[in-house]
Order: structure tokens, then C-alpha cells, then sequence
């Protein structure tokens, strides 16, 4: 394992003091729902919430969340055996990939551009000493007005990937960074792959409530025959813009779970009662309720990052750095190709972190290369790209 890219800039944050659009959180507080909850908890006389918990989820948020996705998928879900809490959605990716892998399987991840390298899939697997192969979601056109939708899977590439190794394949939609939110026909071909090679689906949709411009959220688990392959993973951090709360969950068919439950119960065995119980559950309750108002939070958020994207995007558009749409999400990446061409940075080609350098420095301006989430040989496809957070 090496270091994270999060270590080094970080601390160039806290040095230059930039406008921070690298890390992928809110500088405005969080739904009023969730905290009243908290601050009623915390001033109440139930003395029992400062204690432990149900190792696998306090009972209210396993049934919320239990409630809410029978709702969604249109299927009974038992909330003692088929729903799990964690330490956020890293949590909830690590031990389904410690839990469900075993040294000679393969696992294909189609979430690059980022989750590829310093990310809990790449520890995980290093950990279980299994193979992954990353397939990269390529831009069908250059320049500007390209949406996210315009970056595509390769059919035969993905094909390709499968084996009769081939033990599990991650996916990511909505997708971070390139905002990618994948149509149904997309995830039935990857879908039809599984089903076709026996392979488990791990469906990372932590941005599930964050899309733009009509695009629609297809949960990977309710297309046909895909209830009984795959492990979806969602996050209270994305769902209430509360990253700091760490509290994830994966929801899946029981007898794929008790892989990640064993894991969970010998690593991490239960985490926080009171942001369980009375401030995630009580905001999933109240916003269930809400799912269909304008005026609910989700729908709210939705509307006003959709005004922060336009806003960022027409800015970076005006300076020659051509930004991809995103059709979910909070995050985008540019091609700063264009200005890096001018720049004569230390007499060394500008690749993105020496311009990511150069901007926070110069320009007070901080975002991410996605190339630091790139395997060794992945690494080129962005060279010329960087990610910024419009969750500001």
C-alpha cells in the first residue's frame, strides 16, 4: 500500500489556503431534519443511546432503510438479514470485497475514472491477494458540451474481462467523478454478463439521490434475475451531506451478506447509537414521507447543486478548460489541456499534478487529479484531466 493522494493535498490546503474544490464535501450545514434529531437525542433522557448497539445496525435504522429500499425495488426486504450497517460506504466496499473474494478470484471494476488505485477496492483486493482489472469509461467525443452520458464502456472490452475466474464486478452510478449516470440498456448489458458467468455485482450508489436534467436512477438489483447477485451500497454521508458522520449500509440477498457481516463483526462490530438511531433513521423516515415534494431535501438539493454545476462549468468553459456534465453527483472533471499547452512550468510537461501545484499556488484554486486514482498502466487516459467538487 502507498499513501493516499488525500495525505499530500491536504496538507497543501492547509499551507496555500486555496478555494478547496478538491475534497467532495458540503461548507454549509446539514439538513435541519437530521440535526434537530441529534440535539433532541442528545438533550433527551434515553440514556441507553450513549451505549452500544446492535453489531449489524441499530434496529430503527435497519428498519428505515429496510422501508424505504422494499419501496424502491419492489421487493420485501428483511431488515435483520439483508441489511448491514458500516463505517460509511468504505466500510461497507472493503468487507464486501474481504468477505465475498477469495485469492484466486478476479474481480472487473467498471468504476474508473476514480476507483481504481488509493481506494477501498484496490486495499481490499490487495488485502485478499485476489486479481482486479479495471475497465475505464472512455469520452466518445472531445471539446466542449460533453455530457457524462457520453462516456461509454466498451462492450467488448467489458466482455473481455469476464472469465471463469471472475468472482465479482463494481460499478458505480452515479458516478464519481465523471458524474456518469447509467441508463438502464448500460446496465443490462453488464447485467446479462453477470447472470451469463455466475459473477456477484457490487453497485455502489452512494449519489443515488443527486441527478440532474430528468436522468434517471436505475438500482442494479431490480433489473431481472439481479436480486440474488448483487450487494448495493449506499451512505448517510451523501444521502444528508454529513460525510463526517461515517455511517454507510449495503443491502443485498442474505446469504451474500453474511459475508460482510462476518467481516464487519471481527473488524469493526458496531459504530455510533445516537447517529443511528435518532438522526439518520429519523431523517429517512421524515424524508421518505417527502420523496415526491419539490420541496423535500432531496429534490432541493438536487435543484440547487444543479445551479452550482452550471455556475462552475460556464467558468471553466470561459478559461479554456473544456468540463463534462454531469448527469448526477456533486463532482466533474475538465480538460485543462488547452491552458496547460501554455504554461511553461518549470521546464517539464504539465501533467495534472504539477498543474493542480500550480493553480493552488497561483490561482488559489484546488481540485484533485483523477490520474492519482489510476492503476500504473490507466494512468495516461488522465493526463490531461482534473476533478473539482461543486458542493460548495
Amino acid at each position: 500500500m502507498q499513501d493516499s493522494v488525500w495525505v499530500e493535498f491536504i496538507q497543501l490546503a492547509l499551507e496555500n489556503k486555496p478555494v478547496n474544490l478538491g475534497q467532495g464535501f458540503p461548507d454549509f450545514p446539514p439538513p435541519n431534519v437530521v440535526v434537530k434529531a441529534l440535539q433532541d437525542a442528545l438533550a433527551g433522557p434515553n440514556h441507553g443511546l450513549h451505549q452500544y448497539t446492535r453489531g449489524f445496525g441499530h434496529p430503527r435504522l435497519v428498519n428505515a432503510l429496510a422501508k424505504m429500499y422494499s419501496r424502491l425495488t419492489g421487493r420485501e426486504i428483511n431488515a435483520q438479514k439483508e441489511v448491514l450497517v458500516t463505517v460509511g460506504a468504505y466500510e461497507a466496499l472493503y468487507t464486501t470485497i474481504l468477505g465475498l473474494v477469495n485469492p484466486e478470484d478476479e474481480v472487473s471494476n467498471t468504476v474508473s475514472l476514480k476507483r481504481c488505485h488509493h481506494t477501498p477496492h484496490n486495499k481490499a483486493m490487495t488485502v485478499g491477494a485476489c486479481t482486479s482489472f479495471a475497465i475505464n469509461l472512455k469520452a466518445k467525443k472531445t471539446g466542449e458540451s460533453i455530457s457524462s452520458a457520453d462516456w461509454v464502456l466498451d462492450p467488448k472490452e467489458l466482455e473481455s474481462k469476464f472469465s471463469a475466474k471472475t468472482k465479482m464486478i463494481i460499478i458505480n452510478t452515479p458516478h464519481n467523478p465523471i458524474g456518469k449516470v447509467f441508463s438502464r440498456e448500460e446496465l443490462e448489458t453488464i447485467a446479462n454478463l453477470c447472470k451469463k458467468h455466475d459473477v456477484i455485482c457490487v453497485s455502489d450508489e452512494v449519489y443515488e439521490w443527486i441527478v440532474y436534467d430528468g436522468a434517471k436512477h436505475v438500482r442494479m438489483c431490480t433489473l431481472p434475475g439481479m436480486w440474488d447477485r448483487t450487494i448495493t451500497i449506499g451512505s448517510a454521508g451523501k444521502t444528508f451531506s454529513v460525510t463526517g458522520w461515517k455511517i454507510g449500509w449495503a443491502y443485498g440477498p442474505q446469504n451474500l451478506l453474511k459475508g460482510l457481516q462476518l467481516v464487519h463483526q471481527n473488524c469493526i462490530y458496531t459504530l455510533s447509537t445516537l447517529l443511528q438511531a435518532r438522526a439518520v433513521a429519523v431523517g429517512l423516515e421524515q424524508e421518505m414521507e417527502r420523496i415526491d415534494d419539490p420541496e423535500g431535501y432531496w429534490n432541493d438539493l438536487s435543484r440547487s447543486l444543479k445551479v452550482k454545476r452550471d455556475q462552475i462549468i460556464a467558468c471553466l468553459n470561459s478559461v479554456g478548460m473544456a468540463a463534462t456534465v454531469p448527469q448526477g453527483g456533486y463532482f466533474l472533471v475538465c480538460d485543462f489541456s488547452k491552458i496547460g499547452s501554455v504554461l511553461h512550468l518549470q521546464k517539464h510537461p504539465v501533467g495534472p499534478f504539477l498543474f493542480m501545484r500550480y493553480s493552488k499556488e497561483f490561482k488559489k484554486l484546488q481540485g484533485i487529479p483523477p490520474s492519482a486514482f489510476y492503476g500504473p498502466d490507466h494512468k495516461p487516459l488522465a493526463q490531461d484531466l482534473i476533478r473539482f467538487c461543486f458542493f460548495k
